[in-house]
């Protein structure tokens, strides 16, 4: 995920991050304890990522380093490089079902021992954020960045120039798609080319349509739960949002990884936008005055009358882990263990707009310049009777990289809500 900075170093700091397109050193490569540290390309949060690198490296050899990736080709290069001597020695995941696949092939390094000798360290991060990491019992990952619920937000002027309401219901965003078409707005900015923002929406409606258990089932059961009658009644509701143009004409060309989408919403081209709570930091950096302001608002996926699931509910990535590989120096280790609850590096997370799953922060966040946002959301994960972990990264990724192919077949109306059904659970 992308986000914004807000300090001063911003420039100098991504300047000095550089895309690694190649190969990097891995395990054995990083030699005399040096470490490899990968991560996903994000202009708020990489700076704040280099400078606790520096500070690792400051108390020990200086040996660490930090090599950044944009979101889709870092996980085919993950997973190809984890079967290959060129692994990093600390790698960023979401944990889950995707972790898992490394785990179950010995690639991952367990910290159980790690977490169990320090109760400190184990008790810095919110226990169900942690959970995320537990596999079979055992610790693989510690959080690393902030929660990151999906939230819908909105542009409230466009809002009050169109004269409709902030969508609580379903009923209330229906009427708020027709009045934004009404106005000239594209009610909803979805970045389509990127089906992972196509996913938000599918998580959702389900949930709120039948609860949590459903996809629950499919992730522990297998393909055949898709058959699950919720999935196809989701799908059929989420096929009338689109009959009625809610996300317009030309979404299957907007990404996110350029901003396209967030534009439009800062500009007032679209009304809403469905994404991961990292977008307040994209519209704090590329578009201050909107967020300044008081024209961004945000609020819970809306519920569905007479739906199972609770609205309370969140999807999303609980965080975001580092994880060490098997085989990496022990320096690897000390990184994730001593780094990421420190104090410095709590609050520049903070400072960045972001929302950290360590435990005593609320003084901190109510304090903070985006106090508004990350208390909001930091409430909103609290309070959450589940918060389910993104299909796609609670899949193996085989499958959750077939789900998303067949979901943006749907949303281009190549599928109906029956042949997606079909065709994911005939995999």
């Amino acid at each position: 995920m992308v986000r914004r900075s807000v300090g001063t170093a911003l420039g100098a700091a991504v300047a000095a991050l550089t895309l690694a397109a190649c190969g990097t050193t891995g395990p054995a490569a990083g030699g005399a304890g040096g470490v490899t540290v990968w991560a996903l390309q994000d202009p708020a949060l990489n700076p704040v990522e280099q400078e606790s690198i520096e500070r690792f490296n400051s108390g020990t050899d200086g040996r660490a380093k930090l090599e950044t990736f944009v979101n889709d080709p870092y996980k085919q290069k993950l997973r190809v490089s984890l079967g290959s001597p060129n692994a990093p020695d600390v790698f960023f995941n979401w944990g889950g079902g995707n972790l898992a696949e490394y785990v179950d092939a010995g690639k991952v390094a367990d910290l159980t021992p790690v977490l169990e000798a320090d109760p400190e360290l184990q008790s810095a991060f919110i226990p169900s954020v942690l959970e995320t990491a537990r596999l079979d019992g055992r610790y693989y990952g510690i959080p690393m960045r902030g929660m990151q619920p999906v939230v819908l937000f909105y542009n409230k002027k466009v809002f009050a120039d169109a004269g409709v309401q902030a969508p609580r219901t379903w009923a209330d965003l229906l009427a708020a798609v027709d009045g934004l078409k009404e106005a000239g707005v594209t009610p909803i900015a979805l970045p389509g080319a990127q089906a992972w923002t196509e996913l938000m929406w599918a998580e959702y409606v389900l949930d709120r349509l039948a609860g949590p258990e459903v996809f629950q089932t499919i992730r522990q059961d297998g393909p055949a739960g898709w058959r699950d009658p919720a999935v196809l009644a989701a799908m059929t509701k989420l096929g009338e949002l689109l009959d009625r143009g809610a996300f317009g004409a030309n979404f299957s060309s907007l990404t996110w990884d350029d901003s396209a989408a967030s534009t439009l919403l800062a500009q007032g081209r679209a009304g809403m936008m469905l994404m991961g709570s990292w977008e307040y930091s994209r519209q704090l950096e590329a578009n201050p005055e909107f967020v300044e302001g008081g024209d961004l608002g945000w609020l819970p996926f809306p519920a569905i009358s007479g739906g199972e699931g609770d609205p309370g509910n969140v999807v999303g990535n609980p965080t975001n882990f580092y994880s060490v590989t098997a085989g990496a120096p022990e320096a690897a280790t000390e990184f994730v263990s001593t780094t990421l609850h420190d104090p410095e590096y709590v609050d520049a997370l903070i400072a960045a707009g972001d929302v950290p799953t360590v435990t005593g922060i609320e003084d901190k966040l109510a304090a903070a310049p985006n106090a508004d946002f990350t208390t909001w959301v930091y409430g909103l994960v609290r309070d959450a009777p589940n918060f389910q972990l993104s299909w796609d990264q609670d899949l193996p990724a085989a499958d959750a990289e077939y789900l998303l192919t067949q979901l943006q077949e749907f949303f281009l109306g190549n599928l109906t809500p029956q042949a997606f059904v079909d065709a994911l659970a005939s995999r």
